[in-house]
């Protein structure tokens, strides 16, 4: 069965951190942190619709700039959200260029930045054409574990402490319509955009008995209506949804573990911040950080199908394997528990 989400790292476990997850079938994407992205090209780039930012040390922000250069001209509504602090530092690397240039740009480029805090998340939107000057004035609104909440999916965040307000993020799809392409053929219909209005219509709740219309021959023919549930059982099969979750640079106190576990439980894949050795406990301690163990040891306790390390400490440039062989003994003795 085809998957809605491939996430991948965009760079090496010894480089920035950034988690890149584009939508199948689809012209858009995810990113969790904003660390160099070269690797990354300009298309998948513009696919871009929202941004996750655990925290803005300069390896998890400093890609904000390519971004923000690829996207000026275009029509385009980019949503961040990031920690306490968060509006101040973009609006800050915004004021870093002059923009009196931009008055030529027909289209309209907006940023929708949130920033998040432990009572209150606070949001403001920056646009191109002023030059991203705020002129609308701060929207607050209580604080609530889900950032996002589209038809189909979630977005949540956990508090974190890296010595300075971090952030982790969940993506929750609600379950997964698989299409079975060989009855969509059978029925004689054309593949195209009406399958992501079929699969947004049940990811929608729209009620089982509503008609729901589909061209075919390729649009030369009139519509046909069907009944959505019927349709469904046709061409469709319904499974779980997926769940992402992304943990970089937190502290290994007994807090932030045991909230990270309840976060990340039953996720398919957990990507997650491996530091330091065990051995090294102590300087992981007091820079904030995880080591391999820990990791692991998350990752089993939470009964994660599969996890991925990422943000070693360049001390261990010639020490990967044994970071990864750490991190699955400490797996494999939770999942023997």
């Amino acid at each position: 069965m085809s998957l809605s989400f491939h996430p991948r790292l965009v760079n090496g476990p010894f480089d920035d951190p950034g988690l890149f997850i584009p939508f199948s079938f689809r012209k858009r994407a995810f990113m969790f942190d904003l660390g160099e992205m070269n690797t990354l090209s300009s298309k998948d780039i513009i696919k871009i619709s929202h941004i996750f930012i655990t925290h803005t040390h300069m390896d998890h922000f400093v890609g904000f700039d390519r971004l923000l250069r690829l996207l000026l001209g275009r029509e385009k509504d980019i949503y961040l959200f990031g920690p306490e602090g968060f509006l101040k530092n973009v609006e800050g690397k915004l004021a870093g260029y002059s923009w009196n240039l931009v008055d030529n740009f027909e289209n309209r480029l907006a940023l929708h930045v949130t920033e998040v805090r432990q009572e209150q998340s606070i949001t403001r939107e920056y646009l191109c054409q002023d030059r991203f000057i705020p002129v609308s004035d701060i929207k607050e609104r209580p604080f609530t574990e889900v950032l996002l909440d589209e038809p189909g999916l979630l977005v949540s965040c956990l508090h974190l402490d890296h010595g300075t307000p971090s952030l982790g993020f969940s993506l929750k799809e609600q379950f997964h319509v698989n299409i079975k392409k060989e009855a969509v053929a059978k029925m004689g219909f054309e593949t195209g955009p009406w399958l992501n209005e079929f699969k947004q219509a049940l990811y929608s709740g729209m009620n089982p008995d509503s008609e729901f219309k589909v061209n075919v021959d390729k649009g030369a023919g009139a519509p046909v209506t069907f009944i959505l549930g019927e349709l469904s059982e046709k061409i469709a099969v319904i499974t779980p949804g997926q769940k992402i979750t992304y943990i970089a640079d937190t502290g290994c106190s007994r807090d932030n573990l045991d909230k990270i576990v309840l976060f990340a439980s039953e996720s398919d894949h957990l990507f997650i911040e491996a530091a330091f050795l065990e051995k090294d406990r102590e300087m992981a301690k007091q820079k904030h950080h995880l080591t391999a163990w820990q990791a692991g040891s998350i990752a089993g306790r939470a009964k994660v199908k599969r996890f991925t390390l990422f943000h070693f400490s360049p001390r261990y440039t010639d020490e990967e394997q044994i970071i990864q062989e750490e991190a699955e003994k400490a797996y494999q003795a939770c999942q023997d528990m």
